[in-house]
């Protein structure tokens, strides 16, 4: 037990590290990103839109741009870290120490939500440039933050044991995840579109963590909070404990 914890922090350790010291690949690229986001969408289309739910435009589409980067980014930074790892068969490193599978998955898991956590604080920051960034109920944005970023840095690890080859992830973050999240309600409301739309975007699973986070934030909201936070935690463990039966199992990991 010890040793699992010893090892659950040096690889924990060792996974941040690798993002925290290329800060031009990690950080960089969402800075500017959202810089562009805010200055298009929240003061240039924002200046027509007005409000949208009693709120101006810009602070309406600021949570969305906090769900978008943090997922994304824990998202890659598992998938990446994973298949780099089987890649350059450094990977094995860890399968042949003593350290449980659990603990493995753990420390990719959370290594690659902190990055989300920082991606996501970051542009909040970025937004605080833009307009005024008040937190109308802090324990939901709280809660709806770590969920998201764990979520999705557990479907990354399952992503990165999937993919064959470069491509794959790319194809993953770009052609799935990315479309889901601009189709989840990010810069519009689901009371501004037609029923049947709506209807069809409940299925979307962003739809309630951007509105999660909207309400943290604003304290609007188009979804029951509560029901949304218990569902995406419960998927978060289903996908968890996924990880870790395909790490015992070898999926992905063995020839």
């Amino acid at each position: 037990m010890n040793y699992n914890l010893t090892g659950f922090y040096a690889l924990l350790r060792r996974e941040i590290l690798r993002f925290v010291r290329r800060p031009r690949n990690t950080f960089a690229p969402p800075f500017i990103t959202n810089v562009l986001y805010f200055s298009v969408f929240g003061v240039i289309l924002g200046e027509r839109i007005d409000q949208i739910a009693g709120v101006p435009y810009i602070l309406f589409i600021l949570p969305g741009l906090i769900v978008l980067g943090a997922v994304s980014n824990a998202f890659e930074n598992a998938s990446f870290s994973i298949f780099h790892g089987r890649w350059n068969r450094y990977i094995e490193e860890a399968l042949t120490s003593p350290l449980s599978y659990s603990s493995m998955v753990g420390a990719y898991i959370f290594a690659s939500a902190t990055r989300g956590l920082v991606v996501g604080v970051l542009i909040a920051l970025i937004g605080l440039f833009f307009t005024a960034v008040g937190v109308a109920r802090p324990f939901y944005l709280v809660a709806f933050m770590l969920v998201i970023t764990l979520l999705f840095a557990a479907i990354g690890v399952v992503g990165g044991l999937w993919a064959e080859d470069w491509d794959d992830l790319t194809m993953m973050n770009q052609f799935i995840l990315r479309p889901l999240v601009f189709f989840g309600g990010v810069f519009y409301s689901l009371n501004e579109i037609p029923e049947l739309f709506r209807q069809a975007s409940l299925l979307n699973p962003m739809i309630y963590m951007v509105n999660g986070v909207r309400y943290g934030f604003l304290g609007v909201t188009e979804v029951d909070p509560n029901l949304s936070l218990g569902i995406l935690s419960a998927l978060t463990l289903v996908i968890v404990a996924i990880d870790v039966v395909l790490f015992q199992r070898g999926y992905g990991l063995t020839d």
